[in-house]
């Protein structure tokens, strides 16, 4: 039985994993969405009740009916390496492509519909609210009196993006930014603006769950630091012990959002409480087992090679 890994050719995070599964002799397909029609290409038929399915790459071809399990990692958006790209093309190659893997009896890292689902921010803090994390008082609002209330009523406060990075070439970082009490909220009214309690840190927590497996890291934080993602504050990420509260919040956030993995990014107090800040059902977790040397592509690769 197979792997595929859906993701693109340079995702090193993806290489770690790759490792382990040859070290298990676990047969693997990777395959880039971008590369069809062209590098890849796809078969699917459905004729009397029966369904067969092909997807082939670099020479390789996998059956769908030998499909163990399906890693969606950082694939690019199908047809992108197409001679001539197109949003048309794109949308028919993605529903050919995700389509036919929606008819196998592969288990899912993540499932596509669910993994969507998981990263709409205002879904991710009814999950956490409902999952009992400490969530941080939040709003999204096109509303500039009710932004201006909620930064009287909690006079500390940050913006940061509905959606995360938006798409451009270079990237654009987005940063969460503390705002001012005092700040013109005029600018609301132009587009839905996420605004939350500020939480003084000591520390950034990051948890990567890989099914029942929890990894967590920690790095201290500067005084007044308010984006642990940018900026070199001279910490690593050490691992540490995952609270119990947390650990069982944890399983009933995968579990409603319907996940097999994810990343769980946490501001821990001056009391040790772990604030929820999100949960990225697709993140990184190379740069954490790079320096605290915990086996999270191990714990992958088990669970991908891990018959259904």
């Amino acid at each position: 039985m197979t792997v595929l890994i859906l993701t693109s050719e340079e995702d090193v995070t993806a290489d770690m994993v790759v490792a382990q599964l040859h070290e298990r002799g676990v047969p693997l397909v990777r395959f880039d969405p971008a590369d069809l029609p062209g590098e890849g290409a796809l078969s699917a038929e459905y004729v009397r009740g029966e369904f067969r399915g092909y997807l082939s790459t670099g020479g390789r071809v996998v059956s769908m009916s030998g499909l163990r399990s399906i890693w969606i990692r950082r694939p690019n958006e199908p047809a992108a390496h197409a001679a001539e790209p197109s949003a048309w093309l794109s949308a028919e190659s993605g529903q050919a492509l995700y389509g036919m893997l929606d008819c196998t009896a592969a288990r899912w890292m993540n499932d596509p519909g669910a993994a969507a689902k998981a990263r709409l921010k205002p879904l991710q803090l009814r999950l956490a609210h409902l999952s009992g994390f400490p969530v941080p008082a939040t709003i999204i609002t096109t509303y500039p009196q009710v932004a201006q209330r909620f930064a009287e009523q909690y006079r500390q406060i940050v913006v940061k993006a509905v959606s995360g990075k938006p798409p451009s070439d270079p990237p654009m970082a987005l940063p969460t930014t503390l705002v001012p009490p005092d700040a013109d909220f005029a600018g609301v009214a132009a587009g839905p603006t996420l605004l939350q309690r500020y939480i003084p840190k000591r520390a950034d927590i990051r948890l990567t769950s890989v099914g029942d497996q929890l990894f967590a890291a920690r790095k201290v934080s500067d005084p007044g630091q308010v984006d642990g993602r940018y900026g070199d504050t001279g910490h690593n990420w050490k691992p540490v012990d995952v609270p119990d509260r947390i650990e069982r919040s944890v399983a009933t956030y995968k579990r409603l959002a319907g996940l097999a993995y994810g990343a769980f990014d946490f501001a821990e107090d001056s009391e040790g409480t772990w604030w929820f800040l999100e949960c990225n059902q697709g993140g990184q977790f190379g740069f954490v087992e790079l320096q605290t040397e915990q086996p999270i592509a191990e714990a992958v690769a088990d669970w991908l090679s891990t018959p259904v």
